[in-house]
């Protein structure tokens, strides 16, 4: 059964989504602050968050992006009475996955929360395999002839979409707005940061090379075995 932790001050509202949770066979775990979710995400296993927006203390906005920071995959689905299109690209520039305005229809909150487990369901399921590395999406795993790596999450994206298109060229911006989000607005630099980390980790592996196409972007090629 999916464990899905309800994030919202106020008492009505978080009972209301919690009992909706458990009448379709959901566990809902209840937290009334950011703090008691973070105690939560500390000791038990999670499968989705659902956050409010305004919160005494941190806001659901901080939580999320302390979330990802400390590499927390679970999917987000922020729910707030916040509806102008900037408090949405905040939202969705802090790791969320999904947005709902209050007041919410119920029906489609466990239709979103169903949708979001089984695309991270399918995701966690994903593996590429090149050469001697096995790619483990989701765990953002690297395995080698050396052993496993587990990489920051931008970091395996990245190589996840160059090596799943060796010799395909993919601009930078194609890059930003696949791994960053459209909605999410990026030092371009961030990205050279990332393929510049990649490079260092995996400078001596045997299969494949990050090559820099001047002027558009990068492209993974299988290194030349003679």
């Amino acid at each position: 059964m999916f464990r899905i932790l309800v994030v919202e001050d106020d008492k009505d509202l978080r009972e209301l989504f919690c009992r909706t949770l458990e009448k379709n066979d959901f566990t809902a775990l209840p937290a009334e602050n950011a703090d008691k979710a973070l105690e939560i995400l500390d000791s038990q296993y999670v499968d989705l968050m659902i956050s409010d927006v305004m919160m005494p203390g941190m806001d659901g906005f901080e939580l999320t992006r302390e979330l990802r920071d400390a590499d927390f995959d679970i999917p987000v689905l922020i729910i707030t009475a916040k509806s102008d299109i900037s408090d949405k690209q905040t939202g969705f520039g802090s790791g969320a996955d999904d947005y709902m305005v209050k007041p919410v229809d119920l029906k489609e909150m466990i239709m979103r929360v169903t949708a979001l487990l089984r695309r991270a369901r399918s995701a966690s399921e994903k593996k590429l395999t090149f050469g001697s590395f096995t790619l483990e999406y989701g765990t953002w795993t690297v395995t080698g002839a050396e052993g496993s790596l587990v990489l920051p999450q931008k970091e395996f994206l990245i190589l996840y979409k160059l090596l799943s298109y060796p010799s395909q060229i993919f601009t930078r911006q194609q890059i930003l707005d696949d791994i960053w989000g459209i909605e999410e607005d990026v030092d371009p630099h961030t990205l050279d940061v990332h393929i510049s980390r990649l490079r260092e980790r995996f400078r001596d592996n045997p299969d494949f090379k990050i090559v820099t196409i001047r002027g558009l972007g990068y492209r993974a090629v299988k290194n030349d075995p003679n």
